[in-house]
């Protein structure tokens, strides 16, 4: 699912009246695939992602496969709970959206609970180097100060 330039970037954006929020061009680009979709997906509290959707579907679809093939052998009859947990968080993870005029998304219901937000609130929309993410200004900032004390061992393990 990598594209073949690192998506980088943040910007402060506000969600309108109606739960839209403008992406930047680039931004924009980097998730709209080559039929103009993009996959909207929960990640963690107060976080959205987006993806192109060819890439997004190839990865499910993969997954998926091998699931129903473990499935098939009776090979999770011990792990049906997790198997139905899964199948619920799936159901619920992501849908498939297209940007509107001006690389405007509509966030869809059920995705904006998560999200955390409501109209005219600022969100921030960061690159992830796969993907977009869209945040809840709080949890952001939440992130960043657990996460960016490890940045030098992450950019050096990744780099080597």
């Amino acid at each position: 699912m990598a594209s073949p330039n690192l998506i980088t970037g943040e910007v402060k954006r506000t969600i309108d009246e109606r739960f839209r929020i403008s992406l930047t061009p680039e931004m924009a680009a980097a998730v709209v695939d080559s039929d103009g979709e993009s996959v909207v997906v929960k990640e963690r509290r107060g976080c959205l992602s987006l993806w192109p959707a060819l890439a997004w579907q190839k990865q499910v679809e993969e997954g998926i496969g091998v699931l129903n093939s473990k499935l098939a052998a009776g090979r999770l009859q011990q792990s049906l709970v997790d198997v139905q947990r899964l199948g619920r968080l799936l159901s619920t993870r992501y849908r498939n959206v297209k940007l509107a005029n001006r690389s405007r998304l509509l966030i869809p219901e059920g995705f904006r609970e998560f999200l955390q937000v409501q109209p005219n609130q600022d969100v921030m929309l960061v690159g992830a180097a796969v993907c977009v993410e869209i945040w809840q200004p709080s949890a952001w900032l939440d992130t960043l100060h657990e996460d960016m004390p490890g940045f030098a061992d992450l950019f050096a393990t990744l780099t080597q």
